[in-house]
């Protein structure tokens, strides 16, 4: 019963929660899903033997569903292990370009060993200046292609006081939140925290957002995990689906003092945000250089002709999220605010390295990793709209690890 009070208007929005539903539900989703089971976005490569940064934990989860099956090598398709990303003029030019970079080699090479390492380090920076999350090398000994099909989010046993202290240090040391407000969190059952908004009402539109897109991001993983739960465990079957009592333990109003409910509206938020985002990246895929390659070229251009279509329907959504409102005051002080947000988010994207179950851990940066992409695009929309039709985008540049990591979150 406590669902019919998830109605009408979002705060800070044009939007209404049937709104949503209709679209996701009857136009959307159906289209997104297809896609994300093609090749291109069911394979994403991650590091799950990272350490924790933040506290020395050695622990991980002994639950066998918290293993995470890596793909063999030979089971990811050729186009998406080689690196490539073309079917274009520009593949064409690779060599030349190899020549160039030979040649540039050499002049690098007269270079003293402190200028070099000066120089690697700008170009890191550079990288990584317009980034909201610590993302993986890819190319470490340690990353692997996982199949997220065969690896889906759901319950795996792993809560409890380690579960509880990511979450804790997610919202408590990189949440905004009024300074007066030294410990908002309560650890209840383990999973369960007290919602910030009373605290939130004088707080600046931008800070609310963040906050709003944590906390739904929290209730979509929750929700995930009480959709596909563990229900039987036996020596000659597993059986997974909906927990009620999950859902309403983590939701209900009365259980969680009035605050399920707006969790729940927080993930409506987060949707909003992203499915802006996906309308504000259309210009990057719809050029001709852009191709979801996989190495099947027929079944590639068939998917990125479905990509478009679905970028073209998140455009055509009527009450989109106005991002004008954010970081429209003094230049100076949005340009800190701009930074604060890009900090503490790439913060959290840490965090996830210490999650010790590692099909949490994979989820966790999956999704931390696309809602920083959305949050990146949201950023850059001038750099976007100046991309040209033919050619490199050097202004703005999505990598594919960016792209599987962005409709995946979008799909959760």
């Amino acid at each position: 019963c406590f669902i019919q009070q998830v109605t009408g208007h979002l705060d800070d929005c044009t939007c209404d929660v049937e709104t949503i539903d209709a679209f996701n539900n009857y136009q959307l989703f159906p289209r997104l899903n297809e896609l994300l089971e093609s090749d291109y976005f069911r394979y994403y490569k991650v590091n799950l033997k990272k350490p924790c940064p933040f506290w020395n934990d050695n622990s991980h989860c002994g639950i066998r569903d918290c293993a995470v099956k890596p793909c063999p090598s030979d089971e990811v398709p050729d186009g998406i292990r080689s690196g490539s990303y073309k079917y274009s003029e520009e593949a064409n030019n690779l060599a030349e370009e190899c020549e160039e970079a030979k040649r540039l080699g050499a002049v690098d090479g007269s270079l003293s060993k402190e200028t070099q390492q000066a120089v690697l380090q700008w170009t890191r920076h550079d990288d990584s200046s317009d980034s909201f999350c610590e993302a993986d090398d890819i190319y470490s000994p340690d990353a692997e292609y996982v199949d997220l099909l065969l690896n889906p989010e759901r319950y795996t046993g792993y809560k409890g006081p380690d579960a509880w202290k990511i979450w804790n240090s997610i919202y408590e040391e990189n949440c905004f939140k009024p300074q007066s407000v030294k410990r908002p969190l309560a650890s209840g059952r383990g999973e369960s925290f007290i919602y910030l908004a009373k605290w939130f009402s004088g707080v600046c539109v931008e800070k609310r957002a963040f906050y709003k897109l944590i906390s739904g991001l929290h209730a979509s993983i929750n929700i995930h995990l009480s959709a596909r739960y563990l229900l039987q465990d036996t020596w000659s079957e597993k059986k997974w689906g909906p927990n009620v009592t999950e859902f309403q333990q983590r939701f209900d109003e009365v259980l969680t003092r009035g605050e399920g409910p707006r969790r729940l509206k927080n993930l409506y938020f987060l949707y909003l945000i992203e499915l802006r985002a996906l309308s504000k990246v259309l210009p990057f895929f719809e050029r001709p250089d852009f191709q979801l390659y996989t190495g099947n070229k027929n079944h590639d251009a068939e998917m990125k002709t479905q990509l478009l279509e679905i970028l073209h329907l998140a455009k055509s959504f009527p009450l989109h999220f106005d991002e004008n409102s954010f970081f429209a005051g003094n230049k100076r002080e949005a340009a800190k605010l701009k930074e604060e947000f890009r900090l503490h988010f790439k913060n959290i994207s840490k965090i996830m390295d210490c999650v010790g179950c590692f099909k949490c851990r994979l989820w966790g940066k999956l999704q931390t990793q696309g809602l920083g992409t959305v949050l990146k695009i949201l950023f850059s929309e001038n750099l976007i709209e100046k991309i040209p039709e033919h050619g490199p985008s050097y202004g703005f540049q999505l990598t594919r690890q960016e792209i599987v990591a962005l409709f995946n979150a979008f799909g959760r």
